[in-house]
Formats: C-alpha cells, sequence, structure tokens
C-alpha cells in the first residue's frame, strides 16, 4: 500500500493535480463561452461534459508535455523535482496516462453535436502537439494560447450548433491573455531556457516583454468588452471587466522588476482576472 500511494501521489504530480491553477486559467474561458452562449442558462449536460472535459484534457497535456521536456526538465531549478525526471514516473507511463485521460474526454465529447465532436478532435490534436513547439517555434505561447482557448469556439458550438462572431471574439481575446500569462510565466524560466535552447515569448520579447503583456492585456480587455457592448450586458459585467483590469494593473507592478518569484506571483494572480470576467457575467444574467 505505501508504494501504491507513492506511485498515485507521483501520477497527481504528473498531471498537476496537485497544482489546480492550470486548470482555473483553463476553466474560466470555458465558463465566460458556456453562460454568454446560452444567455446565463448553460444546458447542464454541457456544463458537466466541458468542466469534466477541462480537467481531463488539462492532465493529459501536463503528461505529455513531461514527456517531451524529461530531458530538459532536471536543468531548470523550477522543474528538476518532476516525476519523471527523478524516475517515480516512466516514460511510458505518462504516455499511457495521456492516452487513457484523452480516450475519457474524447468519449465525453462523442456525447455532443457532431460540430463540437470535430472541434474536439482538433483541440486534442493542439493539446498533444503544443509541448514539441517549444524545440523550434519561436512563440509557443501564442500556440498555446489557441490550445487552451480552443474550449470557446467548442462551447459556442455545443449550446449553438455554430460558431457565431462572439465566439471568435471572444477566442481571440482569450489568446491574447493566455499569451499574456503564460509569458509572465516564461520569465520565471527565461535564463535556464536560454541556456537549453528552449523558445519562449519572455526569449522574443526581451526587453519589451512588460510593454507586449501590457498591449496583450489591453487586447483582451477590449475584446471583452466588445463582447459585452454587442450582447448588451450591463453594470454588473462592466464591474467584472474593471475589477479585471484592475489585476492586470497589480501583474504589472509585479513583473517591473522581473524578479522570478514576483513573475509567478502575477501568473497565479490571473485566476482572479478570469474569476472577476465571469463572476460579471454571472451577476449579469442572474439581476437582468
Amino acid at each position: 500500500m505505501p508504494g501504491a500511494g507513492a506511485k498515485l501521489s507521483a501520477y497527481g504530480a504528473l498531471t498537476r493535480l496537485n497544482k489546480p491553477i492550470g486548470i482555473w486559467l483553463l476553466m474560466w474561458p470555458v465558463l465566460w463561452a458556456l453562460w454568454i452562449s446560452s444567455s446565463g442558462r448553460p444546458d447542464p449536460h454541457v456544463f458537466i461534459v466541458f468542466v469534466l472535459g477541462t480537467v481531463l484534457t488539462r492532465s493529459a497535456g501536463c503528461a505529455i508535455n513531461d514527456f517531451a521536456d524529461r530531458n530538459f526538465d532536471g536543468h531548470v531549478q523550477r522543474t528538476k523535482d518532476r516525476p519523471l525526471v527523478t524516475g517515480a514516473v516512466d516514460p511510458m507511463e505518462a504516455i499511457a496516462i495521456c492516452a487513457a485521460l484523452g480516450l475519457i474526454a474524447l468519449g465525453l465529447a462523442l456525447t455532443l453535436n457532431e460540430l463540437a465532436q470535430w472541434l474536439t478532435l482538433a483541440g486534442g490534436i493542439l493539446v498533444v502537439t503544443y509541448p514539441f513547439f517549444k524545440r523550434f517555434f519561436p512563440m509557443p505561447q501564442a500556440y498555446l494560447g489557441i490550445a487552451f482557448t480552443w474550449s470557446v469556439p467548442m462551447a459556442f458550438a455545443a449550446q449553438t450548433n455554430q460558431v457565431s462572431r462572439i465566439a471568435i471574439v471572444m477566442f481571440l481575446a482569450g489568446v491574447a491573455w493566455t499569451v499574456a500569462y503564460d509569458t509572465m510565466y516564461a520569465m520565471v524560466d527565461r535564463e535556464d531556457d536560454k541556456k537549453l535552447g528552449i523558445r519562449s515569448s519572455a526569449i522574443l520579447f526581451g526587453d519589451a516583454d512588460r510593454f507586449i503583456i501590457g498591449i496583450m492585456q489591453l487586447m483582451t480587455l477590449l475584446g471583452l468588452w466588445l463582447i459585452g457592448h454587442e450582447m448588451e450586458l450591463g453594470l454588473w459585467y462592466g464591474l467584472g471587466l474593471a475589477f479585471a483590469a484592475m489585476f492586470a494593473l497589480y501583474q504589472q507592478l509585479l513583473i517591473r522588476d522581473r524578479k522570478p518569484d514576483k513573475c509567478f506571483r502575477a501568473f497565479l494572480n490571473n485566476n482572479y482576472f478570469g474569476m472577476s470576467v465571469f463572476i460579471g457575467i454571472l451577476l449579469e444574467y442572474t439581476f437582468r
């Protein structure tokens, strides 16, 4: 039993279930999309499928990411204790876990309409291929943004059987937000990544990193404002965006000296950005 407990703990670390921040950052755009596409009344079945699918997909993505990075993580201070580096999990186990979780998520998606099923297939390809883009693509955070926010058109398709203009704007806003917060995350490992030859937006942006992150944050807020204007959302939604903007400013203060610990705190703070937007949406449809 102690051995089984240790193995389960290693699997939890591999899939990052012990670090739920990634689940929340994936979940907030899903909830934005489900509530706005349904005018505040998401279908219960669709809601359950997307919540479970978000957890499963994130866990599968972490497993394949650690498999792809297993020869690099040992050289980075933040990742040197990951289970594939320490030997607590075998590489083939990581692939098997990724495949199992992906198949469960696919099974859930098969209960949705045909358009949502096709979008799910495309999303699965994005998740599996992302970790390998860090080897050659100069801005893998943009690819991650597409993979992370692919749930938005999926949610609109599942609710309405179409991908509307609102869905596209929300998708683009989500991509910009992901690039912003994942660049903060990449700023933590910038020096290690340079030594290892791993590409990141933090390296690509150089001294313009804070400015470009700010532009991405503004693009996110502008996209969300345009959605509110188009959908005639009122005070509660506006307050949600206002609080999100305040969190974005706070993140700028945290990263101003580019210290790794503060950049990581700024990354984590994005949970409150996404939460603020959702609370605004939720209150808007509750009290309108």
